[in-house]
């Protein structure tokens, strides 16, 4: 080393110790850097314990421990874990947390079915947030300073959650930040941005407390010097304002009103007829389950002329309610008539009807009754987005590697190709059946096309004595509060329950019970921001969540300042003058 020369002082860059320090803003400046290194990078077995609690975390954040607080701590949790972690470590960090959030979030799916069933949708689930995460580590650099991550980790999560939704096979838009906050006050900007909305706020309350707790953790690394007043109180900036931004954003929420009433109501009787055994073999006890429902009804008929029930407008049944063709079977078309004429009111019979040919189709019929102007069977809507796996079989030869339970779908189910509004008892029904509550654009299009109240009819056997049916019945509650309708969410099973525009659940059923819950409910037609803007909310957060890491991924020019100037020429003085002059220009 001792053949490098010496900078003489023309050659050394002009010094700037003495040059006063540029003010920060704590909200736009560049974030911190982390404890114990100068990018922010937690040590990897800190960084995978806190990437796995923070999907523990979000899993309790859902019904049914329904902790909602926790969305925005997990959120916190992954974005500090990826903080200056190369992208393959934060997409390892990625998929540990999505682990450990959908394995136990999703495990009634694999109650009947199998554990192999389980692990694949669970697995493919937490590719798309391991997929978000090695983007992570550039949103912590991104352009703005702690207002641009903010905003990049909110759209990400917003960004992950479309993709998720969408491909493949229609999506699977499940387990969404939004669906667990129907308790929490975040809830009220579903009215404003629908879904997308809620899980970008939650995100981004998320992102604030993690760059607080980012400034905390880079003044503790700092060492055993002695903070002056005023570094006190540029610490108590950096890890305050994130926080009251964080807290804003909840009391804005809070501040943004919900749908109400209307001069309009309508009397409901929402029908769950249970089924002699949960699991698989509901099927096979088809006739059973019809029964089951008619009998619940002329049940109710009796009440209401003993006057010890109100009457009705219309009754609704759940999906698969008949899983026998009413169309195409005398009897149960005779067992229907029966308890809707009993009743006197129409019926909305959810069924599973044998068409088109060599396929199946789920479907929901108005049936009404003798001497109504409509009798027997009438108008009717099919679903339009069945569930892959579930009511047909993509890749039917490679879905067997996994469980042979795939054939018990003998015949794929056809999707229908119409908006389900279906005129009953006066009110519009905006029918949505089973999965489709998930997605948005099919609750949407209903309201657009004229429904004052929504009809949510599932079928929960299938899943026994587990969450799937509170995880639902949240985005039910979601989904009236973002289309300021009310919400009948009918269950064969439960968990069943008649909820208010305002997202509030008025009546509420068992677990697998036989019940009958009745309420007047409003019948709205105003139309909220997010039915109207639809998903223009979803596509500009997304798109801040994709465009701000890539331009804090482009290479920076190094910014000179005013009087320094830049060395043009290099004089050649010995073998090791190349180095020397490397190391010259990498301090300038």
């Amino acid at each position: 080393m001792s053949d490098i020369p010496t900078p003489t002082p023309a050659d050394a860059p002009v010094a700037l110790a003495d040059s006063p320090a540029p003010s920060r803003d704590p909200l736009t400046a560049e974030p911190p850097a982390a404890p114990g290194a100068s990018d922010g990078r937690l040590r990897l077995p800190v960084a995978l314990a806190v990437a796995a609690t923070s999907g523990v975390l979000l899993w309790t954040a859902f019904p049914g421990l329904d902790w909602w607080p926790l969305a925005p701590v997990a959120v916190a949790g992954l974005a500090l874990a990826c903080r200056g972690q190369r992208p393959r470590r934060a997409l390892l960090l990625g998929l540990v947390t999505g682990l450990a959030f959908f394995v136990p979030h999703l495990h009634w799916s694999g109650i009947y079915v199998g554990v192999l069933p389980w692990a694949a949708l669970a697995g493919i689930e937490s590719c798309y947030v391991a997929v978000m995460a090695a983007s992570l580590p550039l949103a912590w650099r991104a352009p703005g300073g702690r207002a641009g991550t903010a905003v990049a980790v909110s759209g990400l999560w917003v960004a992950q959650e479309a993709l998720r939704g969408r491909a493949p096979f229609g999506g699977f838009p499940w387990a969404r930040l939004a669906f667990s906050q129907a308790d929490g006050p975040l809830l009220s900007v579903a009215s404003l941005g629908g879904a997308p909305l809620v899980t970008g706020a939650v995100a981004a309350v998320g992102a604030c407390l993690a760059l607080a707790v980012a400034a905390l953790l880079d003044a503790a690394a700092e060492g055993d010097r002695r903070p002056s007043g005023g570094d006190r109180r540029r610490l108590l900036a950096a890890a305050g304002l994130p926080v009251a931004v964080g807290l804003a954003l909840v009391a804005a929420a809070t501040a943004v009103p919900r749908p109400t009433g209307a001069s309009r109501t309508v009397a409901v009787a929402a029908v769950q007829g249970n089924v002699p055994t949960a699991g698989l073999d509901f099927n096979a006890q088809r006739r059973a389950v019809l029964d089951n429902h008619a009998a619940a009804t002329e049940r109710l008929a009796a009440a209401v002329r003993a006057g010890r029930a109100p009457q009705p407008d219309v009754v609704l049944w759940p999906e698969n309610s008949s899983d026998i063709d009413p169309l195409r079977n005398p009897d149960a078309a005779a067992v229907i008539s029966a308890a809707t004429d009993s009743v006197g009111v129409p019926v909305v019979v959810g069924a599973i009807l044998l068409e088109p040919a060599d396929h199946i189709s789920n479907a929901s019929i108005v049936w009404g009754p003798d001497g109504g102007p409509a009798p027997g069977p009438g108008a009717r809507y099919t679903k339009r987005h069945p569930a892959p796996f579930a009511e047909y079989i993509p890749l039917r030869a490679v879905a067997r590697v996994f469980s042979d339970k795939v054939d018990l779908v003998a015949k794929d189910m056809a999707p229908g190709r119409t908006v389900g509004v279906l005129n009953a008892g006066g009110a519009r029904l905006g029918d949505i059946i089973c999965f489709e509550v998930a997605y948005d654009d099919l609750v949407r299009d209903t309201v657009n096309a004229g429904a004052d109240l929504l009809l949510v009819q599932t079928n929960n056997a299938t899943f026994g004595y587990s969450d799937e049916s509170v995880q639902q019945l949240a985005m039910s509650r979601l989904r009236a509060v973002e289309t300021g309708r009310a919400v009948v969410h009918v269950s064969t099973v439960g968990v069943s329950g008649l909820i208010a525009p305002d997202g509030h659940v008025l009546e509420r059923s068992g677990h697998f019970t036989t019940d009958v819950l009745q309420a007047r409910l409003p019948l709205r037609t105003d139309r909220t921001v997010a039915t109207r803007v639809g998903v223009a909310p979803e596509a500009a957060l997304a798109a801040l969540g994709l465009l701000l890491p890539f331009l804090a991924a482009r290479p920076r020019r190094p910014r000179r300042r005013a009087g320094t100037a830049t060395p043009t020429t290099r004089t050649k003085t010995g073998p090791g003058d190349s180095a020397g002059t490397a190391g010259q220009e990498s301090r300038q």
